[in-house]
């Protein structure tokens, strides 16, 4: 990193979303300051630097805002240029975009679907993140450890965390959700990430993590109910 560059991750400690920001430098060995935010009383600095979405995470480079984790990643990638993280050919490029949109789009709501809905509609939302975590699968290639191919790259940032939350959100409503008997290379995928010491020491302690969203998911429940 250039001597004198400034650069600040605005996040919450048990957000998938900021997580990747840390791991996209952490790859690249960008050392950043990290402020961690209330998000039942957020800053007036994150109000400013964010004032579409209002939202966690900001990569904030030498005075200039960056929302959006994926926005970011991209953003990282192409200002720090040691360790690239998107493929070099365009086809592959994106591809590697398309997946990580995939995960947002199709994994994401399908796995907050299930920890938040009960009965029919949570058994639903169960099949259908089971179902899109298998077709992410299909991105992987037999004998390469990471979407990356034999590195980390953009695709496995996106997804990885979906190994602990995902499972986490199975521990809470019964229901397993990553299964490495129906998605093997998947699950392969996920850990190899996981245990890689750099990316491992940016994971909450997972207790923590457990009792946070148990919590959370109570006052969903207590929501849903009041509003019934």
């Amino acid at each position: 990193m250039a001597t004198g560059e400034e650069v600040k991750v605005l996040g919450y400690w048990s957000s998938p979303y900021a997580l990747r920001v840390k791991w996209a430098l952490k790859l690249k060995a960008v050392e950043f300051d990290y402020m961690e935010e209330d998000l039942t009383n957020k800053s007036a600095l994150l109000l400013q630097l964010n004032p579409v979405h209002k939202k966690i995470p900001v990569l904030l480079h030498n005075g200039k805002p960056v929302a959006e984790s994926l926005v970011i990643m991209e953003y990282v990638d192409e200002t720090w240029k040691q360790n690239p993280l998107l493929p070099q050919h365009p086809h592959q490029r994106a591809i590697a975009r398309f997946w990580a949109k995939f995960v947002d789009e199709k994994c994401v709501p399908a796995l907050m679907a299930t920890f938040s809905k009960e009965g029919e509609e949570q058994e639903k939302a169960a099949k259908e993140a089971r179902e899109h975590l298998k077709t992410l699968e299909s991105g992987l290639e037999e004998g390469k450890p990471f979407f990356g191919g034999e590195s980390i790259g953009f695709v496995d940032i996106a997804a990885a965390w979906i190994g602990v939350w995902g499972e986490i959100t199975g521990e809470i409503v019964g229901i397993k959700l990553v299964d490495e008997e129906a998605m093997p290379l998947l699950t392969a995928c996920f850990q190899a990430v996981l245990q890689t010491p750099l990316l491992k020491e940016c994971l909450p302690p997972r207790a923590e993590l457990l009792e946070h969203s148990k919590r959370f998911r109570q006052k969903l429940m207590a929501a849903a109910a009041a509003s019934t």
